[in-house]
């Protein structure tokens, strides 16, 4: 019989934080994938546990993943952690939750500590319904696309930033959903030193470009309380048209009916071909 993997949320930054049933799973399991296994250790011990401590993260390699299921697959139990706060949240745990799922394996939520929900509660901005996008890609389409994603939200977005990108982040928020939307910047929760502070985008960018922040931090933006107009649908069809007629050869149509429209390359080209 397999033994179950436990998905355990730990502090943030204050160790007494660690709920006592957090604290018991850590204790009795044989092992814990741990992100950082340095930074894991101090964690373990104020929980007095003994058990085996893995690295698992972001670069690990297949070898790691299938240590961890086989251990799991012996009947011996495995508590996964990350550095702080609750794992698969812009974290590589995510990859052994669904591997283990795809085997059979239990899997049983340890939940607490979480820097989502931690920033909102003191944001002051509301969080009936809410959007995570996590961080964001440091530069490109991607990251263009999310901003504007962003600055569209009906509702409340949060997302997470290193200290040292927190300015350029604010500033390009700013740049995408106007200087004046609320937004809030908390960074080192639960810790000696926490700060949250609010204001408008242009007013917290113009702060932390004069004062760097330190420690992780969480941003919360303030969404537009109005509903996202949907664009208007593309007929694939009268759009190649227009393409071929703005005089582009029919590879280069078929190639940006794709990028405008979403549908495949394949059935770009098939239906400029057919025109």
């Amino acid at each position: 019989m397999a033994g179950t993997l436990y998905v355990v949320a730990t502090p943030l930054g204050n160790l007494g934080d660690l709920s006592p049933r957090a604290a018991e799973t850590l204790k009795r399991v044989s092992a814990v994938a741990a992100e950082d296994t340095r930074h894991s250790k101090p964690l373990l011990h104020h929980a007095g546990s003994q058990a085996e401590l893995l690295s698992f993260h972001a670069h690990s390699s297949e070898r790691a993943l299938e240590r961890i299921l086989r251990i799991l697959s012996e009947g011996r139990d495995v508590a996964l952690i990350t550095d702080a706060g609750t794992p698969a949240i812009s974290d590589p745990g995510v990859e052994l939750v669904a591997a283990a799922r795809e085997r059979g394996i239990p899997i049983v939520t340890i939940p607490g500590p979480t820097a989502v929900a931690a920033g909102l509660s003191v944001s002051g901005i509301g969080g009936d319904r809410y959007l995570f996008l996590g961080f964001l890609p440091r530069k490109g389409s991607d990251r263009r696309r999310l901003l504007s994603t962003v600055a569209s939200s009906e509702w409340t977005v949060v997302l997470f930033e290193a200290p040292n990108r927190v300015a350029q982040l604010l500033t390009d928020l700013a740049e995408a959903c106007g200087a004046d939307r609320p937004a809030s910047v908390s960074r080192e929760l639960t810790k000696v030193f926490e700060e949250t502070r609010s204001g408008t985008l242009q007013e917290l960018s113009e702060h932390y470009a004069e004062a760097p922040a330190r420690g992780e931090v969480t941003v919360v933006v303030a969404g537009t309380g109005k509903e996202r107009e949907e664009e208007p649908s593309v007929d694939p069809a009268a759009r190649a048209k227009a393409l071929l007629a703005e005089g582009l050869s029919r590879k280069d149509a078929a190639n940006r009916l794709a990028e405008e429209t979403g549908i495949s390359r394949n059935t770009a080209y098939r239906l400029v071909n057919e025109l």
